[in-house]
């Protein structure tokens, strides 16, 4: 990032100055530091954010700078009684500052489009959805987020090919489990550094040979959500059929969700179990049957289950061999499944910079 476009740090206490680089740091983010007044004020107008000590607070406050996004920091307990709202103080308001740090690092622009998918019944293939959804970013060149957020289910990962088991040293890559107990807000484009996937496509799913605790705590599926959102083009979640506080995040933030239902009668009755939760916290629910035939066509399951129907995936030929192979599904441009992930994706926003 360029320095002059970096948050500021404006004082010119040492102790204080040592605790907002450690903040800083917490937040994955570069900041400029600016030890007296006139040097704040020549890299205040193009700072996202400023951070001022309360030690030069006067003496900016007196110079009139420049209109801008700051606030006020002090360690002085005895501040927040007479310095007003923009006043935060330290260590009270830690992860207020950390979050403001992190978020004015981030170039301003739209959150990336995000679309959970959710199977009907267990083993009705939401995870190769999933995949194939995440691939339809990869070939429009959207770097895409990949969350899979069922402790239970075999991983999307499985189906790109990746090899997502433990290894020693430095460069394990990072699951779900490692990010449970960490503190601060971390910049996507430093988590997916230590994801498995593609050249496009980030997955953030369970270690192999690790048994999962249960299932997700809010606090990190609204952080990561959060920094995917910012930091990727496309964030797609594969979900489980429960209604966890976590699983409900994912589904208040997405644009849309698709419901995939095998076109076979337990599979109809066991989606309208999950169907009245799906219309409550999602604000699009779409339909995905698979392998529709004879007289329980697509039609008829999406107007039992009275959602829209989103796509009829007729049996695909040859695609329990190449799973059996290990190939991953949904590349070839004739597959079904590749082609209604296309047509997904095409109709997504991409998100924009404003600034």
């Amino acid at each position: 990032m360029d320095v002059q476009h970096r948050p500021l740090l404006a004082t010119a206490d040492p102790l204080l100055l040592d605790d907002l680089l450690r903040l800083a740091t917490a937040a994955s983010t570069e900041v400029t530091v600016a030890h007296t007044p006139d040097r704040a004020l020549s890299l205040w107008p193009r700072a996202p954010l400023v951070v001022v000590g309360d030690d030069l607070r006067a003496a900016l406050g007196d110079a009139d700078p420049p209109a801008g996004r700051h606030v006020v920091v002090s360690r002085d307990p005895g501040a927040a009684a007479v310095r007003g709202p923009r006043l935060l103080l330290l260590p009270r308001d830690e992860s207020v500052l950390v979050d403001l740090i992190a978020r004015a690092s981030v170039p301003a622009r739209a959150p990336a489009p995000t679309v959970s998918v959710v199977g009907g019944r267990g083993g009705a293939g939401a995870s190769m959805v999933a995949v194939a959804l995440a691939l339809a970013g990869e070939r429009t060149g959207r770097s895409t987020a990949l969350l899979d957020a069922d402790p239970f289910g075999c991983g999307p990962d499985l189906y790109l090919g990746c090899d997502h088991a433990p290894s020693p040293g430095p460069r394990r890559r990072t699951g779900w489990e490692d990010l449970l107990s960490r503190s601060g807000r971390v910049r996507w484009r430093d988590l997916s550094a230590g994801l498995p996937g593609t050249p496009r496509v980030s997955v953030l799913t369970w270690t192999r040979g690790r048994e999962p605790t249960g299932p997700l705590p809010v606090g990190a599926v609204r952080a990561v959500l959060s920094s995917a959102r910012e930091g990727a083009d496309l964030v797609v979640a594969d979900l489980p059929r429960s209604f966890d506080p976590a699983t409900t995040v994912f589904l208040n933030r997405s644009d849309l969700v698709l419901l995939v239902v095998p076109a076979d009668v337990p599979s109809v009755v066991a989606a309208t179990r999950v169907l009245s939760r799906l219309r409550d916290e999602a604000r699009a629910v779409r339909l995905v049957v698979r392998g529709a035939r004879g007289e329980l066509s697509a039609d008829v399951v999406a107007n039992t289950l009275r959602v829209d129907l989103g796509a009829d995936l007729p049996p695909e030929p040859g695609l329990a061999r190449l799973l059996a192979a290990g190939n991953v599904p949904a590349r070839r441009s004739r597959s079904p499944l590749a082609r209604f992930a296309d047509r997904v994706v095409s109709g997504l926003p991409s998100p924009e910079k404003v600034r």
